[in-house]
């Protein structure tokens, strides 16, 4: 079967000047990020192979379509008719403005990549272009940086594991987030901490949640035309799976050209 790339998207998104002694409360709350460390290191273990596109390590499939499932139910009775509703309403203008806005809200994720990638180059040029979006660009609705030469880019921390070498591992389906890999899963938690979102104030806010939800009816918005090719896919799993896994081995191939 022959399978064109989707850009199905993948969802984002304290200091204290004495060390607390420890507690058996301390302890408990240190429990969850124990429990997020291990499962990374986990991941990362699984994340040793190199499986192609058409082949690949799926050993949780029946897990995994099940995962699919709910997703495409949560859609289809959720955010699909939400983002129908978006795309009907709201002005295009309008509607490329907020994607402006989000892709811009999470544009530090791409410099720090940059960064982690040594591509010094890049990450001056796309830290040049947050600044002058996020400033001349009315925090990032309009997009002056690109008329001006610095266009947009892409890099996430699963693209810089994979530029050194880590294998994606297993194909994983995660519950409302979509399709991933163990290596693109621990990307999601570090490119989550390198984001506005990760530092909006916790403390009963639901600006987070209200800022997340919006992103997600956003992007969602923009694959309202691939309904129809999943529609007509004799097996729609096996059809994201590959399109999936062919986009990202394309995107860590972008980052390791220059690697000898």
């Amino acid at each position: 079967m022959n399978a064109t790339p989707l850009r199905l998207t993948d969802l984002d998104f304290h200091t204290a000047h004495a060390a607390p002694v420890k507690t058996v409360s301390s302890c408990r709350k240190c429990a969850p990020t124990n429990r997020i460390f291990a499962l990374a290191a986990i991941l990362l273990l699984t994340a040793c192979a190199h499986a192609p596109a058409y082949e690949p390590a799926d050993p949780f499939e029946g897990f995994n379509r099940k995962v699919y499932e709910f997703n495409r139910t949560a859609d289809r009775y959720a955010l699909r008719p939400i983002a129908v509703g978006y795309a009907r309403v709201v002005p295009a203008p309008v509607r490329t403005g907020v994607s402006n806005f989000f892709a811009n809200l999470t544009y530090p994720t791409v410099v720090v990549n940059d960064l982690l990638q040594a591509r010094i180059i890049d990450s001056g040029r796309d830290l040049g272009r947050f600044v002058l979006n996020s400033t001349f660009g009315l925090a990032g609705f309009l997009d002056p940086a690109t008329k001006v030469g610095l266009v947009r880019n892409e890099a996430d921390f699963g693209q810089t594991l994979g530029r050194w070498g880590v294998g994606e591992g297993w194909f994983l389906m995660l519950p409302l987030l979509g399709p991933s890999t163990n290596r693109d899963a621990i990307g999601l938690v570090a490119d989550y901490f390198t984001t506005p979102l990760a530092y909006i104030d916790a403390g009963g806010s639901s600006d987070e949640l209200v800022l997340t939800g919006a992103q997600a009816v956003d992007a969602r918005s923009h694959l309202l035309s691939v309904d129809q090719v999943l529609a007509q896919q004799i097996d729609p799993y096996v059809f994201v799976r590959t399109a999936y896994l062919q986009r990202r081995e394309h995107v860590v191939g972008v980052a390791s050209d220059d690697i000898p």
